[in-house]
């Protein structure tokens, strides 16, 4: 199977990619990883279900409501530290694998400063705040095994047909060709080495990072009835993918077929920084003593990313008669700009003398605004296919706050939307949080919990060749904010 001519035209082949090659590969699953956002910052914000829109006076309102900023009549410091765990279990071809993964955070760091003004003023405070919230959280590790008769090695065939060895991609079929993987039979005519009692299939996906945004903020308070703020958002991205797809033979040693394993390593980079603002108010229609009603909304800009991806793959082959192959890519790199949708918020919360609060947000995201752009590419296909396949979301966070001197006890629950026009159940995500806190004239401690979970599909390649895995995520997050207020 293996001969000299092969050999030979590996070296040619490795020597032609020696040079550093773009490959495009963003899809529509990574514009939206980046235009979806999940509650962060503050124990207190968390655990209260993030349903702090007509609420305020807590440092994660500058990324949801700016008008919360108003509501200060105090200067403050918070920190919050969180710890991180994902589940997930994957239900593939028959095979269901568990995997988990934690990491420790910084959900939240901020500073608000108060500035009381003229007492005959209508205008009571106008406050300033800057410091950074969590967006989403981007680590996970998961595992998925099967069985089946596919092979990816139809995928690389089917993909190489038509291109000479040197004009394959550097980074899949290339690499495939050069382990033996597939092979020409004449010309550019390609034929896969799938043996002929099928594969199993085993691929791990490792992966980290966070979206976070950094926020110069500023609102006011005007006679304790309408509160207005704006805030100028920077979010950053950091996301990292590490995953192997492994793949051996069903039954090896045969005359029939000399394949007996491959691996195909593949490493993922994404860094990139953007822009947007947000405009939010709060109205006070009813202030007694023992009611208080406030509603509220905020407006979100798109988001205008500048994003940069790199990576590099590696394929190892092994066959039954002891040949051994491994293939390294270039290093491919590539710069790009996404839009994220634009965000409505409308909040309620309702005051009880000085028992609690009990609070509701409702947000609307069409995720089929979003788009993505190059100067040297055409995404138009990408577009389509986001317009055709996403849709709007309608979130619900609702939330409760009992205040026991001191003591607060919380709770929330939310319910966010899917983004898919044609599974309402993929995409879809459930929080429950809880918590408590202690405040203190000069300090506050809080804590939070949030228990969330959710499914999706998941391809482990091209989906024309494969079932999907069925994957439930199961993710805790347990929150502490440190807060220090000044007169």
């Amino acid at each position: 199977m293996i001969n000299v001519m092969k050999k030979v035209q590996i070296i040619i082949s490795l020597a032609i990619i020696s040079c550093t090659i773009k490959v495009n590969a963003q899809s529509d699953v990574d514009v939206i990883r980046y235009s979806t956002d999940f509650f962060g910052g503050t124990a207190r914000y968390s655990s209260m279900g993030g349903a702090f829109g007509a609420v305020g006076a807590d440092f994660s309102t500058l990324s949801t409501n700016p008008a919360g900023l108003g509501v200060y009549r105090k200067s403050e410091f918070t920190f919050t530290p969180s710890f991180y765990t994902g589940e997930t279990s994957s239900a593939y071809n028959g095979s269901t694998t568990d995997d988990q993964k934690f990491n420790v955070n910084l959900g939240n760091l901020g500073m608000v400063w108060a500035i009381k003004t003229n007492s005959r003023s209508q205008w009571k405070f106008v406050n300033f705040g800057i410091g950074i919230n969590r967006e989403n959280d981007f680590n996970n590790s998961m595992t998925i095994k099967g069985t089946t008769n596919g092979s990816m090695m139809d995928l690389f065939a089917a993909n190489a047909q038509g291109s000479s060895p040197a004009n394959l991609d550097p980074f899949s079929t290339q690499l495939a060709f050069n382990s033996s993987l597939i092979d020409t039979s004449s010309g550019t005519n390609y034929i896969p080495e799938v043996p002929d009692k099928g594969t199993t299939q085993i691929k791990t996906v490792n992966t980290s990072g966070s979206m976070q945004e950094m926020v110069l903020s500023m609102g006011a308070n005007y006679n304790n009835r309408l509160y207005i703020g704006g805030t100028l958002g920077f979010p950053f991205v950091n996301y990292y993918e590490h995953s192997i797809y492994k793949e051996t033979d069903n039954e090896p040693d045969t005359l029939s077929n000399y394949f007996q394993s491959l691996s195909f390593d593949q490493r993922l980079t994404t860094t990139g920084a953007g822009f947007n603002f947000k405009l939010g108010l709060i109205y006070v229609p009813i202030d007694m003593d023992i009611l208080k009603v406030k509603v509220g909304a905020a407006f979100h800009s798109p988001t205008y990313y500048s994003m940069n991806d790199s990576w590099n793959s590696t394929m190892t082959s092994n066959f039954d008669n002891g040949y051994s192959a491994i293939s390294y890519s270039p290093n491919g790199s590539f710069d790009y700009q996404i839009i994220t949708p634009k965000k409505e918020i409308g909040s309620l919360a309702i005051q009880i003398g000085h028992l609690g609060t009990i609070s509701a947000d409702y947000e609307y995201v069409d995720y089929s605004e979003a788009r993505i752009y190059s100067n040297s590419y055409d995404f138009s296909s990408v577009n389509n296919t986001i317009t055709q396949k996403y849709t709007a979301a309608q979130n619900i966070k609702v939330g409760a706050e009992v205040v026991l001197g001191m003591f607060s006890i919380r709770g929330g629950y939310d319910i966010f939307g899917s983004p898919y026009k044609v599974s309402t159940e993929n995409g879809k995500r459930t929080a429950i949080t809880a918590g408590f806190g202690i405040i203190d004239k000069r300090y506050f401690i809080d804590f939070g919990y949030v228990y969330s979970f959710s499914k999706d599909d998941y391809y482990i390649f091209n989906a024309d060749y494969i079932n999907a895995a069925k994957n439930k995520y199961i993710t805790n997050n347990f929150l502490m904010t440190i807060g220090f207020k000044f007169s």
